[in-house]
């Protein structure tokens, strides 16, 4: 039989009725504030709303203490960070964004190599 997941931590209940509250208050605000401040509001409803499927899927698929640093060894995802970067920097050859994009992508192969090493390290 598997072990009961442990309780969600009251920081993590936080994160998620702020991420909710968000969503809603943003929301209301793009029907009740005028135009251009209405339309940033439903913008950053639609990123607390992102933020907060993101969250739960995160909960759902850790559960339990150190979440950071348990996706911090996740080599699946650290490759395909560094593969959607590699994209970004290929897709804006003369952008002005293009610095970005390498420096980003020079940390997510840092973060593959981390992960990979440390997945093989704990022989996991």
């Amino acid at each position: 039989m598997t072990e009961p997941r442990p309780p969600w931590s009251p920081r993590r209940r936080k994160l998620l009725g702020g991420l909710a509250v968000g969503t809603v208050l943003g929301v209301l605000g793009g029907v009740a504030l005028p135009a251009e401040y209405g339309v940033t509001a439903t913008f950053l409803a639609a990123l607390c709303a992102f933020l907060l499927v993101v969250a739960l899927v995160v909960f759902v698929a850790i559960p339990g203490p150190d979440t950071l640093a348990e996706l911090l060894r996740t080599a699946p995802l650290a490759g395909a960070v560094l593969v959607v970067t590699i994209l970004l920097v290929l897709a804006n050859p003369a952008g002005s964004l293009r610095w970005l994009w390498i420096v980003i992508a020079v940390g997510a192969a840092a973060w593959t190599a981390f992960a990979v090493w440390e997945t093989r390290r704990s022989g996991g």
